[in-house]
């Protein structure tokens, strides 16, 4: 059965450049195919009467070359590295959560084309990690590292805990580098039973990943404010898609949501869930 694909969106911006290279290391490290693709903005009911003109085609002729290029240069610089492109047409956002379904991993810039330069993230990154089918991973285009900082996680009581805590540690052991995990914690709670909870919790994965350097840190200040302060020393932030009391229907969390527009480094987004599918064939 076919490695489900780690997915790129480029749109030919420094922060889609960034994208790629990170995109391009991870799936490397996963072993896993990288697609790059790119969405033709084409609002087809606006455009009926020039489907088939030449303004459509140039337009798919230059997003094709685009595309392809990029995929290109990723298997030439790795050729051990399966890379393959395409196209699709349509809303970006709109599309590229339809792409989500199938693939084990979605890479971002923060910002794209047209974006305001004050904005912090734009309005398709965060439509898709809001509504995505698997994880998704922001990416800043001067937030990349290549030293040994370490992975962060931030872990809860949600769904989402040991899915979060599966990634973290499995992205520090593919990096080689240390974790540290954060617990956030009403004040009016007792500071030894969140530790004691948290300990709980990161036992088992500690014991499946014993060569993993682990630090484990609680505060009783808020998620984000916490988690957005240690970004500024490491090299990817984890959290989970959803916290307590997320609407219904709503995949990202406001601790999620203020990460992409705060944190410092890469920022991975797990969904309650996944991480067991994509071990599954053909799911």
């Amino acid at each position: 059965m076919r490695a489900q694909a780690v997915v790129v969106a480029t749109d030919g911006t420094e922060a889609s450049r960034a994208a790629i290279s990170w995109a391009t290391a991870e799936a490397l490290r996963r072993g896993q195919p990288l697609r790059v693709v790119h969405v033709l903005d084409w609002d087809w009911s606006a455009a009926r009467y020039e489907f088939a003109g030449e303004l459509f085609e140039d337009e798919r002729q230059q997003a094709e070359a685009l595309v392809a290029g990029v995929a290109r240069r990723a298997r030439a610089a790795t050729p051990e590295l399966e890379a393959e492109s395409d196209l699709l047409i349509g809303d970006p956002a709109a599309q590229l959560i339809i792409d989500t379904e199938s693939a084990g991993l979605m890479v971002l810039g923060h910002r794209g084309r047209g974006g305001f330069a004050g904005l912090r993230l734009g309005s398709v990154s965060q439509r898709v990690a809001t509504h995505a089918h698997c994880p998704v991973a922001v990416i800043r285009d001067h937030a990349l590292t290549t030293d040994d900082r370490p992975v962060v996680a931030g872990v809860d009581d949600s769904a989402a805990a040991d899915d979060v805590l599966e990634a973290a540690f499995t992205a520090a052991a593919q990096r080689e580098s240390g974790l540290v995990l954060i617990r956030a914690y009403p004040p009016r709670y007792p500071e030894a039973a969140v530790r004691e909870r948290l300990a709980e919790q990161v036992a088992p994965w500690q014991n499946k990943f014993p060569d993993v350097q682990v630090e484990t840190s609680v505060s009783p200040d808020g998620a984000a404010s916490v988690l957005v302060g240690v970004s500024r020393g490491a090299q990817l932030v984890i959290v989970g898609s959803r916290g307590h009391g997320v609407i219904a229907g709503t995949l990202l969390g406001s601790t999620g949501l203020q990460l992409l527009h705060h944190a410092a480094c890469p920022v991975l987004i797990i969904r309650p869930g996944r991480n067991q599918e994509a071990t599954e064939a053909g799911s």
